[in-house]
């Protein structure tokens, strides 16, 4: 946890304001956030199905990074009222716009991928 008033903190909300490629990118966030936004382009997607999909994050960093991507309106959490409850999550709008982002990422990280994984076998 960063202190309220570093530098660090004062310069990246600086950034964030002053350059709309930095505050796409913490929309984003690092690791997590664009790979859960990756799978709902496949349509809503239910907190167990995450788990199975993302085995690797663990469901503290899973159940806050759905908080924030619904606090900034990229994902919508429909609640039904049934026994039991069932929760559903699904891209807005806003956070459909970003699939032609997330697919040119992916077709460049295979792109790359390839290309290191062919220089190590020659």
């Amino acid at each position: 946890m960063r202190k309220e008033n570093s530098v660090n903190l004062e310069n990246e909300q600086a950034l964030k304001i002053d350059c709309p490629f930095i505050f796409a990118l913490s929309l984003m966030g690092k690791r997590w956030k664009p790979a859960i936004l990756w799978k709902m382009t496949e349509g809503f997607y239910r907190f167990g199905e995450f788990k199975r999909e993302i085995p690797q994050i663990s469901e503290k960093m899973l159940t806050q990074h759905l908080r924030e991507l619904e606090a900034d309106e990229l994902i919508t959490r429909t609640i039904y009222p049934e026994m039991p409850p069932r929760v559903e999550y699904v891209l807005t709008n806003l956070g459909s716009s970003l699939q032609p982002i997330l697919e040119q990422l992916n077709n460049w990280g295979e792109n790359v991928k390839k290309i290191k994984m062919e220089n190590k076998t020659a």
